[in-house]
């Protein structure tokens, strides 16, 4: 009779937490080229037919190196949410390229993305319905250590522990349910998890927006604090440029489907380039009622269009206050406004000191 007896091996080790991620910082992590994502609007009951799409993401290309924070803003409704579930891979893109690590993820199947699901994970926005209320919070972060068979039973315990110390949580809580707890509390719980599998990528979508502004501050500085310890990299989403100058490096500026602006963090408050960003930074509230009271208040005229149908050109010239007869026949292109980085999609820049389509010189002292 022959022995079928198979000697287990060594149980795998889980990475450490306290090491950094194994891309060096600098390096080019995430690319995508010409993303689109539209959700097909069916009619009918027994044959249902498209009638229309939605371009809740249109033509969207950028790129992100290790260790950096990119901040991506608009109003609700441009598509947001969208690109980072794409980037994320769990929307399927309708057309573009989605390059992780310099390997081409955007048609890989479920089954080929698990090894990618390791080192690209989200921190989503309503940490309400983000955490299973049937499951214990220990139940809920080990989940991605039990599916990728990251360690023995005992391994992902001690590191459930570990993850709870981590963001600020206790050994006590590892029984509890997430009705238990508070708002800040859970997203500190949905960060552990994110966590789980030391990541080199954490998509945040809006992780603040559903808290309480006393808890903002405290969840914000988490992130960062956890970003020098683990060396991860960032996309931070928000509605609330105040916030996203806080912890980014680069600012996105998205509207309608498409970005509009890109510039490093600090640039971008101090000259920006697009009208559109132009009109959020001037609703950016300033803890100085002296210096709030003298500043002009940008109040865009109409509503945001229907990305069902968007308007020809350019997409914010139905509300842009400088717009003229080319923004409504030419798309303007993404293009490089300095010497920083700066890039742009607008026919009527802003320069430095002068509204658009005002010579610079013209508006220079002296």
């Amino acid at each position: 009779m022959t022995d079928d007896t198979v000697t287990p091996g060594p149980e795998p080790e889980l990475p450490v937490l306290e090491a950094g991620p194994d891309i060096a910082a600098g390096e080019l992590l995430l690319r995508a080229e010409h993303v689109k994502k539209y959700f097909p609007i069916r009619y009918g009951v027994l044959i249902q037919r498209e009638v229309g799409r939605v371009h809740a993401v249109d033509d969207v290309s950028l790129e992100l190196r290790a260790g950096e924070t990119l901040g991506l803003v608009g109003e609700s409704g441009c598509g947001k949410s969208t690109l980072a579930r794409c980037l994320a891979r769990i929307y399927d893109v309708t057309s573009g390229t989605i390059e992780f690590e310099g390997t081409d993820i955007s048609g890989y199947s479920r089954r080929e993305l698990r090894p990618i699901r390791r080192d690209l994970q989200m921190v989503f926005q309503d940490p309400y319905a983000s955490l299973n209320p049937r499951k214990r919070v220990g139940t809920i972060i080990s989940d991605p250590l039990h599916v990728h068979r990251a360690g023995s039973r005992e391994q992902i315990h001690r590191r459930v522990i570990e993850l709870l110390d981590l963001v600020g949580l206790s050994e006590d809580h590892i029984n509890r349910y997430p009705h238990e707890f508070s708002g800040g509390q859970r997203q500190r719980i949905g960060v552990a998890r994110a966590l789980a599998l030391k990541p080199k990528l954490v998509i945040a979508d809006e992780p603040v927006s559903a808290l309480d502004v006393s808890i903002r501050a405290q969840v914000i500085n988490l992130l960062d604090d956890l970003q020098d310890e683990l060396g991860l990299t960032y996309i931070f989403i928000a509605h609330d440029l105040g916030v996203v100058r806080h912890v980014s490096d680069r600012i996105a500026v998205m509207y309608l489907g498409k970005i509009v602006e890109i510039s490093p963090a600090e640039e971008l408050y101090e000259r920006p380039v697009h009208p559109y960003t132009e009109a959020l930074l001037s609703a950016v509230p300033i803890p100085d009622p002296d210096l709030s009271a003298q500043r002009k208040h940008i109040v865009l005229e109409g509503d945001v269009p229907s990305p069902i149908s968007p308007p020809t050109g350019c997409r914010f010239h139905p509300r842009c206050r400088y717009a003229t007869d080319i923004c409504k026949a030419e798309e303007p292109e993404l293009v490089l406004r300095g010497s920083t980085g700066h890039l742009a999609a607008c026919h009527h820049p802003l320069s430095t000191g002068a509204p658009a389509g005002q010579d610079p010189a013209a508006a220079a002292p002296g």
